[in-house]
């Protein structure tokens, strides 16, 4: 009698269980698991996006972003179309690509009207142009890297091209003749040039980059970049006035005393951005884009890198309509959004 009143009561109970978790709203039983997607580890968005990731994932319960960091941006950005991946990093130059279906989507009749479904959750500066090189390299101007082993970005990559186009403007030197470009991803390149097995490392981040700064705490090191008469060069002009291109300042001193520029260095600036599909949730957009920016606040003074990224810097070198979640959210933060970010 006793083993059969506790089962009964072990039965009334999970009943009233299973009836009041049945009550509950859906997002309280499960997180909506999203996908984004970014460049790899070492790069400048691959440090943003993680950074949003965790900001979202720590704040609003309802959500789980997982990070995917492989494959290459040109099919991060057609898969956000497509519908199949939640978010992904992007950028003016390959959105105005996209839709104009030039270089990599010259073959894809689709690209334009794909282009059409993808909206901007914000922008943000992937940063300058770093041409670095260790102090006693030796090496003072882009046209000492003749001989030497060369990181212009991975094989493929916008980075790759558009050094490999500012090296052959400023010098007339040939990758691959005149230098070797060696064949790396972001994360081992970086590894590559802390134990001194590149001569010339590129990259385009915000300064300080926590690659670069490590590097810095224990060794001299010296950035190069377009010389004062070149700025107003033909090619310099076409590499600068790309969408979400131009010229940028890395300023003398900002990876400590070890840093070898007496004077503030030009280069070359861009911009990249969270993109997300036309039919992305209103709402789930607007909270993600004011969290982030709450959290972005809050840790700027413990990561010197993150106070680039401000609701303001969200619109700079917009080409495409913001998606209406993010447009509220940065209204309410008092930025002036450019007529391109409105439908």
């Amino acid at each position: 009698m006793k083993t059969t009143t506790l089962n009964r009561r072990a039965l009334l109970a999970s009943a009233a269980a299973a009836t009041g978790v049945a009550m509950l709203p859906h997002a309280a039983m499960a997180k909506e698991l999203l996908r984004m997607s970014t460049l790899g580890p070492g790069t400048s968005p691959n440090l943003v996006m993680t950074t949003f990731a965790n900001i979202i994932n720590r704040e609003l319960p309802d959500y789980e972003i997982q990070l995917n960091a492989t494959g290459a941006a040109t099919r991060h950005v057609l898969e956000v179309a497509m519908g199949k991946t939640a978010l992904c990093m992007s950028s003016p130059a390959l959105h105005a690509l996209m839709a104009s279906q030039r270089a990599m989507f010259e073959k894809m009749d689709k690209a334009p009207e794909l282009a059409k479904k993808l909206r901007t959750v914000l922008n943000f500066p992937m940063g300058v142009y770093h041409i670095a090189v260790y102090e006693n390299s030796g090496i003072k101007t882009l046209e000492d890297v003749r001989g030497k082993r060369v990181f212009l970005g991975p094989p493929g990559s916008a980075a790759y091209a558009t050094m490999q186009l500012l090296f052959d403007e400023l010098t007339g030197l040939e990758a691959g003749t005149d230098y070797e470009a060696v064949k790396l991803g972001w994360d081992a390149a970086a590894a590559s040039f802390q134990d001194g097995n590149l001569d010339v490392y590129c990259n385009p981040t915000n300064a300080p980059s926590p690659v670069l700064t490590q590097i810095a705490v224990t060794n001299p090191i010296r950035f190069l970049g377009i010389p004062e008469d070149r700025l107003d060069s033909e090619g310099v002009k076409a590499l600068a006035n790309r969408p979400g291109f131009g010229l940028g300042t890395l300023p003398a001193g900002v990876y400590g005393d070890n840093q070898q520029n007496e004077t503030d260095v030009t280069t070359l600036r861009v911009t990249v951005g969270i993109v997300a599909n036309e039919n992305a949730d209103e709402q789930m957009i607007y909270e993600m884009t004011r969290t982030f920016f709450a959290g972005v606040a809050e840790m700027g003074e413990s990561a010197p890198w993150l106070r680039a990224i401000t609701p303001q810097a969200a619109v700079v070198d917009l080409n495409m309509p913001l998606h209406p979640g993010a447009l509220r959210a940065l209204e309410e933060l008092g930025v002036s959004i450019p007529d391109v970010g409105r439908m």
